[in-house]
């Protein structure tokens, strides 16, 4: 790769922010402190995932403009987890599915793109976790064609490490205190990769943890320090004791129960107008789910911070058709047992059907931000966390 001017400037104010003398250093240095107050061994970073790059064409995502990441930070959140679907920095014909020859065509004037995000968080203060959300050989999501598979093929695995290796190399100089890196996002088994709506389960476990094993070495080879995170198995939700022999962090998510987050969700539901009404607590046949529900689901990731494994909700909200009131009445809940457990959260989204910004619901007076559409009742349960 060719070394411009603006990467060399992006390197040196890297080794900048690695030394603890910036503004930024400082924001993030604090949040580790907190986490002598509690057992979970990573910060509980309060913030959003950022969907620049979550197209695999670059110029299809979901922009974050400058003012979004000074607004996160100004309103008092340490967080951004930047999900990256890893054709997005390619250079590749994208008119057709990706070949097993092409998964390694870095493009430096993309990569470029990605620096000038995490630099412009990391500026204001903000931990970024970099995850590969459509990684070598696996999404979650379906729609398209990988040329292998991450939890089978060896070639898929060698591939995923080296995209591992460029990462760590590239942010090497920057301190685990304002940079973590999140393996892949929610692994998932589908019976058709390429139907959305197909059946699948959790990865299995030998798979996930040499797969995982193989990523963590290659990182940890580049920078020894650097602070990894595993997403929870069958799609993020499932926690797993079977990676505590790695030096691993892992990441729950925030979307039980998943009627009410994904409430008419057309990617989940194939008819989302037939799905009835939901209300909190939930009525589910002679069960009624509540607070307590929530306490039981998270039982297996609070058993891992009481292993002393660090747990981060990585993914959480809302999709914009949930009643707005049910929402902000089981995610106050959803809150509540998160932060009783020192366990910090990465909303979804900032701007869209997720976000504090332009959700466009159907029921919500919203508040001119800027020309933006603030959810000011959903922005207020949030700042109340911090």
């Amino acid at each position: 790769m060719n070394t411009s001017d603006s990467r060399r400037d992006f390197l040196k104010k890297s080794a900048l922010l690695g030394t603890g003398l910036s503004l930024a250093a400082s924001t993030s240095l604090q949040a580790f402190a907190e986490v002598a107050k509690s057992k979970n061994k990573l910060p509980a970073w309060k913030g959003f995932n950022l969907l620049h790059f979550f197209s695999d064409h670059p110029d299809r995502g979901r922009p974050t403009k400058p003012e979004y990441v000074k607004w996160i930070a100004d309103w008092g959140f340490d967080f951004a987890r930047i999900p990256i679907s890893y054709p997005s920095y390619l250079d590749i014909d994208r008119s057709r599915p990706i070949r097993p020859d092409e998964v390694m065509n870095f493009d430096e004037s993309r990569l470029e793109k990605v620096d000038e995000l995490v630099e412009r968080c990391i500026s204001q203060g903000l931990h970024v976790s970099l995850n590969l959300h459509r990684a070598p050989g696996f999404c979650i999501n379906a729609g398209f064609v990988e040329p292998y598979n991450l939890w089978k093929d060896q070639e898929a695995l060698d591939a995923f490490c080296a995209h591992w290796e460029m990462w760590a190399g590239r942010y090497k100089g920057i301190s685990k205190k304002n940079l973590s890196f999140d393996l892949v996002n929610e692994p998932y088994q589908r019976l058709d990769p390429n139907d959305q709506h197909s059946p699948g389960g959790p990865v299995d476990m030998l798979d996930y943890h040499r797969v995982a094993e193989a990523a963590l070495n290659t990182i940890k080879s580049v920078k020894k320090s650097r602070l990894v995170i595993a997403d929870g198995n069958g799609g993020g939700g499932t926690a797993m004791p079977e990676l505590a022999d790695l030096e691993l962090a892992q990441s729950c998510r925030g979307y039980h129960p998943f009627p009410i987050s994904h409430y008419k969700a057309g990617w989940v539901y194939k008819d989302p107008e037939s799905v009835p009404p939901v209300d909190w607590p939930l009525t589910q046949g002679e069960r009624i789910l509540d607070i307590e529900e929530i306490r039981r689901y998270y039982a297996p990731w609070i058993a891992l911070i009481d292993q002393g494994i660090g747990v981060h909700c990585g993914e959480c909200g809302c999709y914009n058709e949930t009643p707005h009131d049910v929402f902000l009445s089981w995610f106050g809940d959803v809150l509540t047992v998160l932060k009783e457990n020192g366990i910090g959260f990465g909303i979804w989204e900032f701007s869209g059907t997720f976000g504090v910004l332009n959700s466009s619901r159907k029921d919500v007076e919203y508040e001119d931000w800027y020309g933006e559409k603030l959810d000011r009742k959903f922005l207020e349960l949030l700042r109340a966390q911090i």
